[in-house]
């Protein structure tokens, strides 16, 4: 037993003692290499931390063939980005269910730069990642062949057969325009991304659904779409509401979004009387602001959960059918609309 005060790192042999079995057993307990009682794993769990015990991951690796370490590469141009709480709140999720697991998350930003993302895949090949949770910057994905598996997030390649973990873009604009139609509106303009992204496209898509189903022409002269950035979010808004007789306005992005309200607010625009509006992504922002904002919610935690545990599932049977999970999104109504 290490005596109180010992400079010397416990050992596996010393939480042995202390708990009162065998090192491998201990062994066991935290490998999870043979079933141990829960009785005798508290124990040792408990020796452990009285120990302040910590397993050694190059030896661990060793015996089992894995690293226990996942990659994880998000898309955030600007630390300053919205986006990058929801790329935070997914990797919460990520790692909420990797630490469960006995795993640890190795976290990169690609800058949006696809060059910048190959570099990180590169080091995640040294590093001997056993898995690896990738926003993709790119679209084709045909020459990923890495020998771990691969779990995309947030946005669908074009061209690559995997496994892939998304809100449910399409049903959340769907939602959201359905909802203005259901308020007597009918002149529903739309601003978006430049539809770059999958995430554009299923927007567009649905907000095209919504209005087919109530019978209303789809015009493109509603729609407005260009890089995302709070500048174009202001501009589009502009050349949307000087230019068409809209009654209510449906955004797409969040950035945008806030271009837009720099706009309304900026015109005095009255919300919802004039204008009715609705935004996609809640943050705090959108509660206090004058009115609160309605807004479609993206289950960000919930899509870094399904990642891991699609990753995980991966990791144990890699010929298992690859399969795209669609979580739903939330519309959320306050007084903008």
């Amino acid at each position: 037993m290490v005596a109180k005060g010992n400079r010397n790192k416990p050992r596996i042999k010393d939480v042995a003692e202390k708990s009162g079995v065998s090192t491998a057993t201990v062994s066991h307990v935290i490998n999870g290499t043979r079933y141990v009682s829960d009785e005798v794993s508290e124990k040792v769990k408990a020796a452990m931390k009285e120990l302040n015990y910590t397993p050694n991951p190059i030896a661990r690796s060793l015996r089992s063939h894995q690293s226990y370490l996942v990659g994880l590469i998000i898309p955030v141009k600007n630390p300053a980005d919205m986006a990058n709480l929801f790329f935070m709140a997914i990797a919460q999720g990520i790692e909420s269910i990797l630490t469960k697991n006995g795993y640890k998350l190795i976290l990169c930003n690609s800058y949006e730069d696809i060059e910048v993302e190959k570099e990180h895949i590169q080091m995640f090949n040294a590093q001997l990642v056993d898995g690896l949770i990738l926003a993709p910057s790119g679209e084709d994905y045909r020459n990923l062949t890495e020998q771990y598996p691969v779990v995309f997030i947030d946005r669908k390649p074009k061209v690559y057969q995997g496994d892939c973990v998304l809100a449910n873009n399409c049903q959340g604009a769907f939602e959201a325009t359905e909802y203005l139609i259901k308020q007597g509106h009918k002149k529903i303009g739309f601003i978006n991304g430049n539809g770059g992204l999958t995430t554009d496209r299923a927007r567009l898509e649905g907000y095209q659904k919504a209005l087919l189903k109530h019978g209303i022409i789809y015009d493109k002269n509603y729609v407005k779409e260009d890089c995302v950035s709070v500048e174009h979010g202001y501009s589009l808004t502009k050349e949307l509401v000087e230019q068409k007789d809209v009654s209510a306005v449906f955004i797409a992005n969040n950035i945008l979004t806030m271009g837009a309200i720099s706009y309304f607010q900026e015109c005095h625009i009255n919300i919802p009387d004039e204008l009715a509006i609705i935004g996609f992504d809640d943050y705090e922002w959108t509660k206090i602001i004058n009115p609160p904002l309605s807004c479609v919610r993206q289950p960000a935690f919930e899509i870094g959960q399904k990642a891991a545990e699609v990753l995980l599932e991966r990791i144990a049977n890699n010929d298992a059918p690859s399969g795209e999970y669609l979580l739903d999104t939330s519309l959320i109504v306050r007084k903008s609309c």
